[in-house]
């Protein structure tokens, strides 16, 4: 019963299916090794619901709005998250507690967007009955995207910790790096400073996470860098969409800067803040596998 805790109660169904079919499945060598990479991608996928499905829409309406709609793109996209949103609550496919999270971030994210487009730092170039100021109301569920996964993951990967920083340390660091956002348009970028206090709270931190058979770990601070490439892949297809642009994209698409991936592994910090504020980092208490590179441990009391 205890692995069922971690599901809503659609996904405990699912996860009981699963476990019939993966249960006869070889449980060592190479062939139990690919079991566990394929339900690694499968929990990820899973986690990635509410953020695949937001960027799903970008790229369609990207290419199928049709022109003199009534309704505009940008609003199509607000009423589409909004829908998708109560849909995961109503169907069972999100936990309150992530509905927290991500409301969080929607509020944390659309005020970081007023403040950055009027400081010329993004545009949203189309029109929107949705808004506030220049932002188009969708723009905060992409924030809620991240808060999506970051809660999912916790949850569906049974996520604990050896070494965590006290959670008061990691608050005050969150809201630097927070503010550092707004306030390096008007003083000097602390950017490596920040990036200094993470290395120093977090070095001996490691993130345990259970796949299937096996619990594995990595650094807390490898993970935040791993996040980090695929949100800033997410960046490219948003921006290619035009559902925002930078200022040298408005003449046209072009990637976006490698330096962005410096800005989004500071916000995986402020994301697992925020996590671990509506659910507390847990202690792992298995057996560790001391090896200095990212290791797994078998789970020796499968539920």
């Amino acid at each position: 019963m205890g692995r069922l805790r971690q599901f809503t109660s659609l996904e405990a169904q699912i996860d009981a299916a699963a476990h019939r079919v993966l249960a006869r499945l070889p449980q060592s060598g190479i062939a139990g090794g690919l079991v566990e990479f394929v339900v690694f991608g499968l929990k990820q996928g899973w986690a990635c619901l509410f953020g695949g499905l937001m960027l799903s829409m970008l790229l369609l309406t990207r290419l199928y709005w049709p022109e003199g709609f009534g309704l505009t793109r940008y609003d199509g996209l607000f009423l589409a998250a909004f829908a998708i949103q109560i849909g995961m609550l109503v169907f069972r496919l999100e936990t309150l507690d992530e509905a927290k999270v991500i409301l969080i971030f929607h509020i944390v994210g659309t005020a970081m967007e007023l403040f950055k487009t009027a400081a010329g730092s993004w545009i949203y170039p189309e029109a929107a009955l949705f808004r506030i100021g220049g932002v188009p109301l969708f723009s905060g569920f992409m924030y809620a995207c991240v808060g999506s996964y970051m809660a999912r993951i916790y949850r569906i990967f049974d996520i604990r910790f050896t070494r965590y920083p006290p959670v008061w340390m990691t608050v005050v660091l969150a809201g630097a790096i927070y503010l550092n956002f707004f306030s390096h348009h008007f003083m000097m970028d602390l950017r490596w400073v920040l990036f200094a206090g993470l290395a120093v709270l977090y070095a001996r931190t490691w993130m345990h996470y259970r796949v299937f058979r096996f619990w594995h770990r990595m650094p807390i601070l490898l993970s935040f860098f791993l996040v980090s490439i695929f949100i800033w892949i997410g960046e490219n297809i948003g921006t290619w969409s035009r559902a925002w642009v930078y200022p040298d994209q408005v003449d046209g698409w072009t990637m976006v800067s490698f330096g962005k991936l410096g800005s989004w592994y500071l916000l995986m910090t402020i994301s697992v803040v925020l996590v671990t504020l509506v659910n507390r980092p847990r202690p792992f208490e298995g057996a560790i596998d001391t090896s200095p590179v990212a290791g797994n441990v078998p789970l020796a009391n499968r539920p």
